[in-house]
């Protein structure tokens, strides 16, 4: 089927990231190849997402909810991709969005471990996040990680389970102008005072140890840690994954801006 350049450059550039964070080989390739122009792009993720949202909410309703939480999950991480950058048709990616927020929620208690929802209080709002703790630790320190430009808190689950498994509890969640904080407040630089509602957050909780937290952050997010640690002393570690160093460079660069494009 012939496809627009802007399908061909987001099927070159995606591929591994969304094998990475939870899509299946087949399913990208089958849905990849129905696409001819991006305007389809949506509509297509989403109807083979809500194939494994149906599969999810069957295994519920019959009591297997491990397999649920898988199914649910996964579908979260469909609509996320869905809604990624299609920003030309705001309704339908706010829709597809809601879902991947909804489903994921859903997925959280069985999980293994389990997550849970969590709204930080933010500038007279709240900030979304997703706390997930390690088996059997009673307060463990807490790796908070910091979102891309276009990613948020729905397709963490691969960067989560390293840490989960080493006895760190995660914090996923979505800063200002990402995910769910993009409708209520600007991107900002300064991404220091985000991570110190988190903390503020994090020091309310007695089942987490506010003495012992570090940073991850990918893409943009790799930017946004470091920049973060250096301003806020509560900080104790720091991890960028391919994140900007030379702004510039990066500006200049023709990868970066491909259309759509887009590692974050």
């Amino acid at each position: 089927m012939p496809q627009d350049a802007r399908v061909a450059s987001a099927i070159a550039h995606w591929g591994p990231r969304f094998v990475a964070n939870g899509v299946t080989l087949t399913d990208f390739e089958e849905v990849t190849a129905s696409i001819s122009a991006w305007e389809e792009w949506c509509s297509a993720w989403s109807a083979r997402a809500a194939l494994h949202e149906a599969a999810g909410r069957d295994a519920l309703a019959h009591g297997k909810l491990l397999t649920a939480g898988e199914h649910l999950q996964r579908a979260g991480v469909y609509y996320h991709f869905a809604k990624f950058l299609f920003v030309h048709d705001i309704p339908q990616m706010r829709a597809a969005h809601q879902k991947a927020v909804a489903l994921r929620t859903l997925a959280l208690p069985h999980l293994r471990p389990p997550g849970e929802r969590v709204e930080m209080p933010y500038e007279g709002k709240w900030l979304a996040g997703i706390l997930r703790k390690p088996v059997g630790a009673a307060q463990p320190p807490v790796v908070v990680m910091a979102m891309g430009l276009d990613s948020t808190k729905e397709e963490t689950d691969a960067y989560e389970q390293p840490f989960l498994a080493r006895g760190m509890a995660t914090l996923s969640f979505d800063g200002p102008g990402q995910g769910e904080g993009e409708y209520d407040f600007a991107i900002r630089g300064d991404y220091e005072v985000a991570i110190a509602a988190v903390i503020d957050f994090i020091a309310t909780r007695r089942d987490l140890d506010a003495a012992r937290i570090g940073l991850w952050g990918v893409s943009l997010g790799g930017y946004y840690a470091p920049r973060a640690a250096a301003f806020e002393k509560r900080v104790k570690a720091c991890i960028a994954l391919s994140g900007p160093y030379d702004w510039l460079a990066a500006w200049d660069s023709p990868s970066t801006l491909a259309a759509p494009s887009g590692s974050a």
